[in-house]
């Protein structure tokens, strides 16, 4: 072992270097909520190439969101590990189909549909029909879970009478309108997001000379959030594999949040039966929260299949999750932004704290109370931060003065090019002017957190290297996500709001297998927070009562 090697193993615990040093064959990795999972799998493939066992070009590290595969490739880029890509299953397949087309079918390849709704609304149009918006999107998700489960339209057919029924939607129509709606898109040669992967397995599978190319690109494969994985994605992931068992897959079955779209955690709980020779390990260290927050986390999903049982390795934390139960939404959000607002006058920067909430909806309201505290705030998935068109303008300046040349130290450099772009040194009063700024500033902050000495041209790189790989510096802002788009993410102190019976868990989730996905999601919410985890809920909305979410007292978590 060389002394880099040995470096890379130092920084890990005995659970993770077991991991790491497990170069070769099938390997599962059981990782609980942060237990170090990205830490163990980056650090196992920088060991495997520092070693000389892995060509980095040759392995290809998989995730779920473009955000999530940008944090692997810059993880994997301190590491050492440079040339090895980090994408999201679509990413690669995308990738591999546009290179492939020309190849074994002639011409470019289909173009990708950017979003299903408006062409399933010309459908529907076309059938002599008028529906809402929502029925649209839920259409559209029909669409996707079909295509995700390998389903044809005929064996579908078969299977509606287990399908959430659609407003204003008869199982005949919905036939039709997916029907309707394939051929629209072959009629203007476009394909859909799912349909990306089910085009690329398809030329896989019939085109030998596609598949030995992919094979000899591609030896091994490392694929996170295994739990998440639908069967169109883990087909794809074998044919990527062919004969050969070089893969690494890392999840949580307490994770599993997507079964609504066709996700399937069996496929990372049966991996050994899949593979008998797979070596299993399990992450249970929990590095992340206080022990109060770890408890409460163990107790939501106790004797749950799959669970693992996390040990809390911080010390102290003697701050319990709190529940508070309002009247009204409108007094939950009142209430939030105050206790928002009162922790920025103790010092805690707005990035450190995050609001959690089931659905989408339920951001406007606390978003304008927050507002109105004066609390700058950032919608998480609204916009991507570098297709901001400020952003993107800053980043062609800074590009711009690097290729001119600029021998001035690097923040005064910077932060001249951001005043082009309107930014300045005193943040503005308006929260749209605001949010802006804290955008720009990010890019700031970057460059102050740089080593001493750094050149614009090294920061001009370093900026585009992070575009590329959608790796976002931190905006000095409150975080307002919906849960399902806070996996993989942390931050000192959370609020989770909305507990209430009939919004989380959610009204139409009525069966044991609904009320498990969102007990599920409960616990992905919980376990975001590091120091502080504070609950609430309401007891009225659209004139209905509630109660507290059942999830509250499974947790342990006391008024």
């Amino acid at each position: 072992m060389t002394a880099d090697a040995a470096e890379i193993l130092q920084a890990l615990d005995p659970d993770q270097r077991e991991i790491a040093q497990a170069l070769r064959g099938p390997v599962s990795v059981l990782a609980g909520a942060g237990t170090g999972k990205t830490r163990a799998i980056t650090h196992r493939i920088a060991y495997g190439v520092r070693m000389g066992v892995y060509d980095p070009q040759r392995v290809l590290a998989v995730t779920f969101t473009r955000k999530a595969a940008g944090e692997l490739q810059g993880r994997l880029r301190e590491l050492g590990a440079d040339g090895v890509r980090a994408r999201t299953f679509h990413g690669a397949a995308l990738a591999q189909l546009s290179h492939f087309w020309p190849q074994f079918v002639g011409g470019d390849a289909p173009q990708l549909l950017p979003g299903k709704v408006a062409a399933i609304s010309q459908t529907v149009e076309s059938l002599g029909m008028r529906l809402s918006g929502e029925t649209l999107r839920d259409i559209a998700a029909e669409i996707e879970w079909r295509k995700v489960s390998m389903l044809s339209l005929d064996t579908y057919a078969q299977q509606l009478d287990q399908r959430p029924a659609l407003a204003g939607v008869t199982p005949e129509k919905l036939i039709d309108i997916q029907e309707r709606y394939t051929k629209l898109l072959e009629e203007r040669r476009q394909i859909d997001f799912e349909d990306v992967l089910v085009l690329l397995s398809g030329m896989l599978e019939v085109e030998p000379r596609a598949a030995l190319q992919v094979r000899e690109q591609y030896r091994f494969f490392t694929v996170d959030e295994f739990q998440d994985v639908s069967p169109l994605q883990r087909h794809v992931l074998k044919l990527w594999l062919g004969a050969r068992d070089d893969l690494c897959v890392v999840g949580d079955a307490s994770q599993t949040i997507y079964s609504f779209a066709g996700a399937s955690s069996s496929f990372l709980l049966r991996f050994g039966a899949e593979y008998p020779n797979a070596r299993e390990f399990r992450l249970e260290r929990n590095y992340r929260s206080t022990p109060p927050i770890v408890v409460s986390a163990n107790r939501l999903m106790r004797e749950k299949p799959g669970a693992l049982q996390l040990s809390p390795m911080r010390e102290g934390g003697d701050v319990v999750p709190q529940f508070e139960w309002f009247q009204t939404e409108q007094d939950e959000a009142r209430a939030v932004a105050q206790a928002i607002a009162q922790a920025r006058t103790r010092g805690v920067p707005a990035s450190d704290i995050a609001v959690l909430y089931r659905t989408n909806a339920q951001s406007a309201r606390i978003e304008e109370a927050l507002t109105s505290q004066g609390v700058p705030t950032r919608v998480h998935g609204a916009q991507r931060f570098y297709d901001r068109a400020d952003v993107r303008r800053a980043i062609l300046l800074i590009r711009g003065q690097a290729k001119a040349g600029d021998d001035r130290p690097l923040f005064q450099v910077v932060s001249d090019m951001l005043r082009v772009v309107g930014w300045s040194a005193k943040p503005p009063e308006g929260a749209a002017e605001r949010e802006r700024w804290e955008a720009l500033n990010s890019i700031l902050s970057l460059a102050d957190e740089m080593p001493p000495g750094t050149t614009i041209v090294q920061f001009s790189e370093e900026l585009l290297a992070r575009q590329r790989a959608q790796h976002e510096p931190k905006m000095e802002a409150v975080t307002l996500s919906a849960v399902h788009a806070s996996k993989g993410l942390e931050w000192p102190h959370v609020h989770v709001v909305g507990l209430s019976e009939g919004i989380f868990p959610i009204s139409h989730a009525q069966s044991e297998h609904d009320i498990e996905e969102e007990r599920r999601l409960a616990y992905v919410a919980f376990t975001r927070a590091r120091d502080t985890l504070l609950l609430s809920g309401f007891a009225s909305a659209a004139r209905v009562a509630r109660q507290p979410s059942r999830f509250v007292g499974e947790a342990g978590v006391r008024p």
